[in-house]
């Protein structure tokens, strides 16, 4: 299958604390709702399961939002729709005391949507000054080298700036499910510390979060 040009959306949030867990749920449900706009070809959020950095872990980012479009059109649509604006300002900004994005181009090969139980490997890179094409680009070449467990790789150079907080290069790898993503870290540890001392040099901070594809959200009746 030739590779498509997918437009990559994920969203980091931060829930405070002493929030209600009803109102947690109720937030996440609501964002799932928004795959029924038919805007987005995929659409996912729950909870981050792990915080495998320490920017990740200072952070204390606490769910995610994973979405892909055909085309930067179409984010933009889902953006201002009035459905995702209401949810937003309802169930989102009363409860989350912090909020990141990164939206990039990648080249995806499989399908857009990753199964239900795939684990999902988010890493937000914030590259030094000058160095986020070099980044690009060893990412690039270290795709060739990717594990067999990891079912797909998504990366690239985010182009909406505004509430990226300068991390300027996201990545994403899917795995069949967590018992894979685990399996990996047990035993390609050599190899995941050869990409580490590639891009190390390159890197200011780097935000890494595994969480679960949920299943999609029940029907109406």
């Amino acid at each position: 299958m030739a590779a498509i040009a997918t437009v990559e959306h994920v969203v980091l949030f931060k829930v405070r604390d002493s929030t209600d867990p009803s109102k947690v749920d109720v937030m996440v449900s609501n964002l799932r709702s928004l795959v029924s706009l038919d805007i987005a070809i995929h659409l996912a959020a729950g909870p981050v399961l792990r915080h495998r950095s320490a920017a990740a872990s200072a952070a204390g980012f606490t769910h995610l939002l994973h979405s892909r479009y055909s085309s930067k059109a179409d984010l933009a649509a889902y953006s201002v729709h009035p459905a995702h604006v209401a949810v937003v300002k309802e169930h989102v900004l009363p409860i989350c005391d912090d909020i990141m994005a990164v939206d990039w181009i990648a080249e995806l090969d499989g399908p857009a949507a990753p199964s239900t139980g795939s684990a999902v490997r988010l890493t937000l890179a914030k590259p030094k000054e000058g160095a986020a094409a070099e980044l690009a680009q060893t990412l690039t070449e270290a795709k060739s080298f990717a594990p067999a467990a990891v079912t797909q790789l998504s990366y690239g150079e985010n182009f909406s700036p505004a509430r990226a907080k300068g991390y300027d290069v996201g990545f994403l790898a899917v795995f069949p499910s967590l018992e894979e993503l685990d399996a990996l870290d047990a035993g390609e540890k050599d190899l995941l510390e050869s990409v580490k001392e590639k891009v190390r040099p390159l890197l200011e901070s780097v935000i890494v979060v595994d969480a679960v594809v949920p299943p999609p959200p029940a029907a109406s009746l």
